[in-house]
């Protein structure tokens, strides 16, 4: 679907009573934005037939017919006179497109405060997830009571406690909204299937920045080595998936929730990622050192995942490239979960990626 929605009118004004006027780069803009285009399309995916001849006396009789997967499912917004490159969103585990829209208690998130920036935004629903569920291959959802798993790793706080400080509403109906969000995997979760997909996204958006959120971080590494539209990397909290050459692999870690493991590629691959700028950004309430497994595990998480993230940026600028790690509480930035992004202060870390966009030009 595609809808031509030129000079529909989305009011901001709500904005302006969560304190984004304060902010300079919103303070000039007007109170309403103009949309010229918006819409929905699928990217990439695969084509699977079954053997036999196709009988219209027989609709559900599976031979002769085909079954269209493994595409990512994308909507899009484009505003008047659009800055020079879109943002494009790729989730993470657990997670849709719906993460970047609205958060647990009902303030605008990152698509609508980019989008009033003059951002075009695209957000994808990865293959196997949310909106693109049609899977080339099967998979079992099961009903599993996790909810208190997701506190936990999503470092909102130690169920049933909240960190002290956290940036996330304590109120009990925002926690319903966050536990809601969750949304299960359709067919197995793959790298390369859906690198594949957010490449045929980028032929769309054309150049572009991509901002990706934790398990979506490995992804995003390979959707830079097989597409030159990238011009550039956010990524919020990477979970996995990080990619060395193969000749200069990191140490295994071990965690209270398993061990990390990086991912090898070949010189020339890993090449690709020195060729834009990449900052990662992590929050609070990440320990420095082991825990034992009686220990909050969710945390524990997260302490191999930093150390990683530190040696690939280091690996990364030793070939030459333009990478940067942020952890949140270093610079004076409180709090903040696993999706900083949805957090009580997503405004102030919005204008952290204002600031490292422009320094880029990539804005």
């Amino acid at each position: 679907m595609n809808l031509n929605v030129k000079n529909a009118v989305v009011g901001l004004s709500m904005l302006t009573a969560l304190g984004l006027a304060g902010c300079q780069s919103v303070a000039k803009q007007s109170s309403a934005l103009t949309i010229e285009r918006q819409g929905y399309f699928s990217a990439g995916g695969t084509v699977i037939k079954s053997a036999g001849n196709f009988d219209d006396h027989n609709l559900f009789e599976p031979q002769g017919q085909t079954l269209h997967g493994d595409h990512a499912s994308v909507f899009y917004q484009i505003p008047q006179n659009p800055r020079k490159y879109p943002l494009v969103f790729l989730h993470g585990a657990g997670q849709s497109a719906r993460t970047w829209g609205t958060t647990p208690d009902g303030r605008v998130g990152f698509q609508s405060i980019f989008l009033s920036k003059g951002f075009p935004v695209y957000l994808v629903d990865q293959p196997r997830r949310g909106q693109a569920g049609q899977s080339t291959i099967a998979g079992e959802i099961t009903a599993q009571t996790n909810d208190q798993a997701w506190f936990n790793m999503f470092r909102i706080g130690r169920y049933p406690n909240y960190f002290q400080g956290v940036q996330f509403p304590q109120d009990p109906e925002s926690l319903n909204q966050y536990f809601r969000q969750m949304t299960p995997n359709t067919g197995a979760f793959d790298e390369q299937v859906i690198s594949d997909a957010m490449s045929e996204v980028l032929k769309k958006s054309g150049d572009a920045v991509l901002i990706t959120h934790s398990q979506g971080g490995g992804a995003g590494w390979w959707t830079a080595i097989k597409s030159d539209h990238v011009k550039g990397i956010v990524a919020y909290e990477p979970g996995s998936g990080f990619v060395f050459p193969k000749d200069e692999m990191p140490p295994e870690m071990p965690s209270a929730t398993g061990t990390l493991k990086a991912a090898p590629v070949s010189t020339a691959q890993f090449m690709k990622l020195t060729q834009m700028p990449i900052v990662i950004y992590y929050g609070d309430n990440i320990p420095t050192e082991y825990t034992e497994k009686h220990d909050n595990a969710g945390q524990d998480n997260w302490r191999v995942r930093l150390k990683m993230a530190q040696l690939w940026v280091d690996k990364i600028n030793a070939h030459g490239g333009q990478a940067s790690l942020v952890h949140l509480p270093k610079i004076g930035v409180y709090g903040n979960t696993h999706f900083p992004f949805s957090d009580l202060n997503n405004v102030k870390i919005a204008e952290l990626l204002s600031l490292w966009l422009k320094q880029h030009q990539l804005d």
